[in-house]
């Protein structure tokens, strides 16, 4: 081989391993934005920046156990409604975009209108929590871990039969952070949902 082919050769060489390095540090860059940005729209305040959950379920949800207690562990948004594998959040986060579809048409910019679409919307998380076997719930409250000897008679009898039936979490425990739709329940008192004028009282008139 000549020394101008043995050059050329050389060269490509040179040219190959430079666009394998070009195109490994932009993925570095494509990957860490990309986690960037998803991780941006997994924090509290993204989840109540539009007015529809500000208004609506956050307001529930501060008046729950998750948002302030004795130890001042909070559960938030991301951490009940965001599946924590990659898989499972991505899957969460491309249907999130029919939940930006909603926002764009105001089908739940009232309370009237959030009220009357409360029991499909539940419903929809109640089987996305069924099928993962209550996953989020268990990132925090894992069976294997509690301590009958400190749970109340009743608690301790219900998780117990629970564990025993094959039940997972939100089999009973639908209403724990926020207002429960008219449906039925294995525990708790019937509420039998909350209407919007109880949720968000209307002012009293100036006098």
């Amino acid at each position: 081989m000549s020394d101008n082919n043995k050059t050329l050769v050389q060269r490509i060489r040179g040219a190959g391993w430079s666009a394998i390095a070009i195109l490994f540090a932009a993925g570095i860059v494509f990957w860490g934005g990309f986690n960037w940005a998803l991780e941006m729209t997994n924090r509290e305040k993204f989840c109540i920046s539009c007015h529809e959950m500000e208004e609506n379920v956050f307001r529930e949800y501060r008046n729950t156990i998750h948002y302030q207690n004795r130890t001042g562990v909070r559960a938030t948004c991301p951490d009940c409604h965001v599946p924590k594998e990659w898989v499972p959040k991505i899957i969460r986060k491309i249907q999130a975009s029919k939940e930006v579809y909603g926002k764009i048409v105001g089908s739940i910019n009232t309370p009237e209108k959030f009220h009357a679409e409360r029991l499909r919307l539940a419903q929809n998380e109640w089987r996305r929590m069924k099928a993962n076997n209550s996953q989020e719930c268990r990132n925090c409250h894992n069976y294997e871990y509690f301590d009958y000897s400190v749970q109340g008679r009743r608690s301790n009898q219900m998780h117990q039969a629970g564990l025993s039936e094959g039940k997972t979490c939100i089999d009973c425990h639908k209403g724990i952070a926020h207002q429960l739709p008219p449906v039925a329940q294995d525990i708790g008192a019937d509420r039998g949902g909350v209407p919007p004028e109880v949720m968000h009282p209307t002012p009293p008139a100036a006098q």
